[in-house]
């Protein structure tokens, strides 16, 4: 039996291999379009299009990791009715995390709206000079009080029982694996959507805080400690909203008002070299001296989150190997 309440078979790894490949080229992929630049509170998320874009490949990376329990049996219950000579989806897992990202990419169409509709009101008691640090805060500080509501419980109970749900929202075809992902997803978002706000109040554009965000959800649906697991997030995201409401220049990692923003962009001569995010570029100048310093800080924090986030990954895997 795994971890997540799968039991354990020798095809387990060609399942999540393949979403853990997956996961890790969309990381690599993100934090090459964002050319080493993290984007803090406030940060112009760009056009619709290209937001759309990062956006969807940012829900893969964090998402596929711990998705891959609900992948796994769907495939397992496709494979047994092809034993007993009842039809089988083809491509039925990757139909399933169509839907899955489907759900999330119209989170991302709302945050995207309301993230503009801040951009343009320009109300400056909450400029970051002023109340935005209060207000980020105040996100982070409801997202950990979410953490601990029935409502959140359920859903995470949900997103971690893919038998249970696979059995009771079962559709057949390609498009029910479509309307099943697409369920799973708004499952999902239930339990997800406050970790979602945090790390918009954090810089959604942020590959540090991207990788942390992807942490907590990680835990939460792959550890055997539900409550234990929520609990933590929950305490480790208040003193995170306190700290930024604060001190929000004493939080690494933090981009603050005293560094220059930057529209988030695609450049077309990016190199990113391990892990250590060694950027070049001959489609723009080079940014000041604050910045590059902001920059290199925010790479290394994000480094070093997305060797944990892989580490943490790898031992769910091994974990998930073994019988108990």
């Amino acid at each position: 039996m795994t971890r997540a309440g799968v039991p354990a078979r020798p095809g387990t790894l060609l399942t999540i291999g393949p979403l853990l490949a997956l996961a890790v080229f969309c990381w690599a992929v993100v934090v090459q379009r964002m050319g080493g630049e993290d984007g803090g509170p406030g940060a112009d998320p760009g056009p619709l299009g290209l937001f759309t874009g990062v956006w969807t490949l940012m829900m893969a990376a964090m998402m596929l990791p711990s998705v891959w329990p609900t992948v796994l049996v769907y495939q397992r219950l496709q494979a047994a009715r092809r034993e007993r000579g009842k039809n089988a989806v083809w491509m039925g897992p990757a139909l399933l995390l169509v839907g899955y990202l489907a759900a999330w990419t119209v989170v991302g169409f709302i945050g995207f709206a309301i993230l503009k509709a801040g951009r343009a009101l320009e109300i400056d008691a909450l400029s970051w000079s002023r109340g935005g640090p209060l207000l980020a805060g105040g996100v982070i500080i409801g997202a950990a009080a979410y953490q601990l509501t029935p409502l959140k419980d359920v859903c995470l109970r949900h997103c971690r029982g893919p038998f249970s749900f696979l059995f009771e929202h079962w559709r057949p075809g390609a498009l029910g694996a479509v309307r099943m992902g697409a369920r799973h997803g708004i499952w999902c978002i239930g339990c997800c959507w406050a970790l979602m706000t945090a790390l918009f109040a954090l810089g959604v554009m942020s590959i540090a805080w991207m990788a942390l965000i992807a942490l907590f959800i990680a835990a939460e649906k792959l550890l055997p400690w539900r409550r234990a697991a929520a609990t933590f997030v929950s305490l480790a995201l208040l003193v995170l909203g306190l700290a930024v409401a604060l001190v929000p220049e004493r939080v690494p990692g933090l981009m603050t008002a005293d560094a220059p923003m930057h529209k988030m962009s695609m450049p077309p001569h990016s190199l990113v070299v391990c892990s250590t995010h060694i950027f070049a570029s001959s489609s723009r100048p080079p940014a000041d001296r604050k910045m590059q310093v902001a920059s290199s800080r925010n790479s290394v924090v994000g480094a070093a989150s997305f060797k944990l986030f892989g580490a943490v990954a790898v031992r769910l895997y091994s974990s998930s190997a073994r019988p108990v």
